[in-house]
C-alpha cells in the first residue's frame, strides 16, 4: 500500500513507536508521527458506525484518516473465515491465525500510515482477541506474550453495552446469533440465547479487568448513535487540541 505524503500538523512531531513487548525486529526503532485510535466493543455495539462518523468528521477537519480492524489482512483474513467455518481448529490455533492477520496489518498498513502522519482508526484491536482467549481458558500471560509485538495506541475506547441490549441490536442487525459470539463452542448453556448473555457478560468482565493495564476508556454504549458519537468526537477533538498546544 502506498501512502501519499501529507503536511505534518502542529503536534504531529515524529516520535519513536512504543510496543507492549518485543517489536518485530525491523520495526523496533521505527518513528511515527500519526495518531493511533482504537474503538473496541462487542458485535452490534456500533463500532463500525462510529468509525464511519469519526472518519468523516476528522477528514472534514483536514486530517488524513486510515481505517484498520480485525480480520482485514489480504493475506490472512479469508483464511480465518474459512477456519472458523470448519469448527475443527483448536483455540490456540485460531489465536495464531488472528495474530498473523494482525502482524500483517501492523507491518503493511498501520505503521506505514502512522509514519506518513495519518490518524489510524481501528475497529477493534488485540484487546478483543485477549478477552476472547481468556474467556476460552487460554492463559492471559500467553496472550500478552503472543501480542507483545503490538504497537501501543494513543487512545483506546470501549463501547460498553449491556448484554441484554446487545441481544436486541444483534437481532435487528442480523436476525440470528453468531456461533462464536454466543460462546456456543464453550457449551455455556443448552439455550443459545442464554449462552450469548453469559458469554458477552464474561467478555465484558475481561475488558473491565484490562481497563487499568491498557488505559481503556469506557464509553456508555447503551445510548443513541448520536449521543455516543458526540461523546467520542469531543474526547478525540480535545486530545488533538491538546497536542497542538504542546
Amino acid at each position: 500500500m502506498n501512502f501519499r505524503s501529507i503536511k505534518s500538523l502542529k503536534g504531529k512531531t515524529t516520535r519513536k513507536a512504543s510496543f507492549y513487548g518485543h517489536a518485530i525486529p525491523y520495526l523496533e526503532d521505527v518513528e511515527i508521527k500519526g495518531r493511533f485510535i482504537i474503538i473496541e466493543g462487542p458485535d452490534a455495539s456500533g463500532r463500525s458506525t462510529q468509525i464511519e462518523l469519526l472518519t468523516s468528521k476528522l477528514e472534514a477537519d483536514g486530517h488524513a484518516v486510515l481505517n484498520a480492524g480485525l480480520r482485514r489482512s489480504e493475506l490472512i483474513g479469508q483464511g480465518i473465515l474459512e477456519a472458523k467455518r470448519s469448527f475443527v481448529l483448536g483455540r490456540k490455533t485460531i489465536s495464531l491465525f488472528y495474530a498473523a492477520d494482525f502482524a500483517d496489518q501492523l507491518e503493511n498498513k498501520i505503521i506505514p500510515g502512522l509514519r506518513a502522519g495519518y490518524i489510524v482508526l481501528s475497529d477493534r484491536y488485540i484487546y478483543t482477541l485477549m478477552a476472547r482467549e481468556a474467556v476460552r481458558g487460554i492463559s492471559r500471560s500467553w496472550s500478552r506474550n503472543l501480542y507483545g509485538f503490538a504497537l501501543k495506541p494513543d487512545i483506546v475506547f470501549y463501547l460498553d453495552v449491556d448484554p441484554n441490549e446487545l441481544i436486541h441490536r444483534v437481532f435487528k442487525k442480523n436476525s440470528y446469533l453468531d456461533y462464536y459470539e454466543s460462546g456456543t463452542d464453550l457449551r455455556l448453556s443448552d439455550n443459545m440465547l442464554d449462552s450469548f448473555r453469559i458469554y458477552q457478560t464474561l467478555l465484558r468482565r475481561e475488558f473491565q479487568r484490562m481497563q487499568k493495564r491498557y488505559n481503556i476508556i469506557s464509553i456508555d454504549g447503551n445510548r443513541s448513535i448520536i449521543e455516543i458519537n458526540q461523546d467520542l468526537q469531543k474526547r478525540i477533538d480535545d486530545y488533538l487540541a491538546n497536542l497542538q498546544k504542546n
